[in-house]
């Protein structure tokens, strides 16, 4: 029989918001492990690599605005884990466009942010959750290896459908208004080709390029950004949220040839290879109104992410520092 770890607060998803939320817990006192189904910890934080190009493949930079992010970006500055990039990039045109707005990225790569959280938190990774239950006032996860959890609150990070998805799998204590509320929140896909190329590509500094929208929103040189040092061209292609709904199921090899064929004016060289990314919850386009959703009974249970309070990468980080308040008050 598969032993049962004992924790105050299982977290679900090693995402900004899991990791963020289950380190300021630790630093409290509380004993806490962090569940999460792929192989490396970040979520939408994705840093990939084919031979020796590097490319980020979901988030690309981030902005500050809160005080509080403010504080932790200051912080992961003086590290050496994140830098200035940019404040602005070029259009179609070729015109430069600043808008003043400082965007950061990390140093090596957008998980090196997550890694870095990670830090001395007990992560399981490639523990896929498969069924979760309140039971006795206290919450029961059973992930794929059959190994057991049991916590006395429980923080669910995943996209908000998958978050559901889990619960119904067990009793859920999820009210129908609630649940009814956050079967509205919505998210965006987003198709992400990664191209390493056989020489410099004709993206200019500081590497990146803004498109209107379809069938590309986003053209990045990650050797210009600093992060592929090892190439001479590291190309990450975001496809826009029309073409990406459109052409979800559309083979890959189609879609490759297609945004290759709209990206030729900046590709300058051959491409070598690629490499085809499906994000299904790449953005959320509804929000739940606060920072995270907080449930006493019968089981303190806390949801979070990017779909509570306000999307990206800053909208992340606040709610999982409101999720970790919110369950340090419950579990006192």
């Amino acid at each position: 029989m598969a032993t049962l770890t004992q924790a105050d607060v299982i977290v679900i998803g090693a995402g900004l918001s899991g990791l963020l939320a289950a380190r300021k817990l630790s630093a409290s006192g509380c004993r806490v492990v962090v569940l999460e189904k792929g192989s490396e910890v970040g979520g939408r934080l994705a840093t990939g690599r084919i031979d020796e190009a590097v490319f980020d493949h979901g988030a690309q930079y981030f902005t500050v605005l809160d005080p509080a992010f403010d504080s932790l970006v200051q912080d992961w500055q003086e590290r050496g884990i994140v830098r200035l990039w940019a404040t602005g990039f070029t259009l179609p045109d070729g015109s430069l466009k600043r808008d003043g707005q400082e965007r950061f990225c990390g140093v090596s790569g957008m998980s090196v942010i997550a890694r870095h959280l990670a830090g001395k938190l007990d992560v399981r990774l490639n523990a896929a959750v498969t069924h979760v239950a309140a039971e006795s006032h206290e919450w029961k996860v059973t992930v794929e290896n059959a190994e057991r959890f049991a916590g006395r609150a429980l923080l669910l990070t995943p996209p908000v459908p998958q978050s559901l998805q889990l619960l119904a799998t067990g009793n859920p204590p999820l009210p129908k208004a609630i649940r009814k509320e956050l079967e509205q929140i919505e998210y965006v896909p987003c198709l992400a080709l990664l191209v390493s190329l056989s020489g410099a590509s004709l993206v200019p500094d500081p590497g990146g390029l803004w498109f209107p929208g379809e069938p590309i929103r986003w053209i990045a040189d990650n050797h210009r950004k600093g992060i592929s040092p090892g190439s001479n061209g590291a190309l990450t292609i975001h496809a826009g949220t029309d073409y990406s709904r459109q052409n979800w199921d559309t083979p890959a090899r189609r879609v490759k040839e297609e945004l290759l064929a709209e990206a030729a004016p900046w590709l300058g060289t051959t491409p070598v290879q690629t490499h085809l990314y499906r994000w299904r919850y790449s953005q959320p386009i509804s929000v739940y109104p606060e920072r995270c959703l907080m449930m006493k009974s019968p089981a303190p249970l806390v949801f979070a992410g990017d779909a509570f309070g306000g999307p990206r990468v800053e909208g992340a980080v606040l709610s999982g520092l409101a999720a970790a308040s919110a369950l340090k008050e419950l579990l006192s």
